[in-house]
């Protein structure tokens, strides 16, 4: 729970690069919920791409020049993307296990019917290259089945996606939305 400031900074980051990149509504100025990600964490979804910057040492100051502060430890105001431990958030995401009821229908098909994961929330903090591309590495070296989802204005992810080998399988619709609620739908087995 101590990461969550610097996390809410991330995702607010996140919103910002979308609306600037073409897609606006996905997130919108309020998703991800702060009651959804403090679930996230208080479940054991959430998952931190992390590193130690060289000669960095815990509690240092990054010396990002993007540095947008909001990450508060003690009363102390960290670096954009800092940790208490003096990592560095490159990446965040929800991982989920089980079945997602978003995905149970489709507009196509999925590549199977096992057990998977799923990666949802997934933001890079812009700190490090090829994050959010190492998030979904890391989910398929340790789950193997991984689906996800994007916006089809989300071009930027829909490249992680398809340039990492995940296949397009077609159109869901959002369960928990009232509108805008069309996400294409991204698969990738490692049999």
């Amino acid at each position: 729970m101590a990461d969550y400031p610097a996390m809410a900074a991330i995702y607010e980051h996140a919103r910002r690069i979308m609306r600037e990149n073409g897609n606006p509504t996905q997130w919108g100025h309020e998703f991800p919920r702060e009651s959804v990600v403090l679930d996230d964490i208080a479940n054991g979804r959430t998952m931190l791409l992390v590193d130690r910057p060289e000669g960095e040492q815990a509690g240092m100051d990054c010396d990002d020049p993007s540095a947008e502060t909001d990450s508060e430890t003690d009363g102390e105001t960290l670096p954009f993307g800092m940790l208490a431990t003096g990592e560095r958030i490159l990446a965040q995401f929800a991982l989920c296990p089980g079945i997602d009821p978003t995905y149970v229908s489709i507009e196509g098909s999925w590549l199977d019917d096992d057990p998977y994961v799923t990666i949802h929330r997934i933001a890079a903090s812009g700190l490090g290259p090829h994050a959010a591309r190492d998030c979904l590495e890391w989910a398929l070296a340790h789950y193997g089945n991984v689906r996800a989802d994007t916006h089809p204005n989300n071009k930027a992810m829909q490249h992680v996606l398809e340039t990492g080998g995940f296949a397009r399988c077609g159109l869901i619709q959002l369960i928990d939305r009232p509108k805008d609620t069309t996400r294409i739908a991204y698969h990738r087995h490692e049999w």
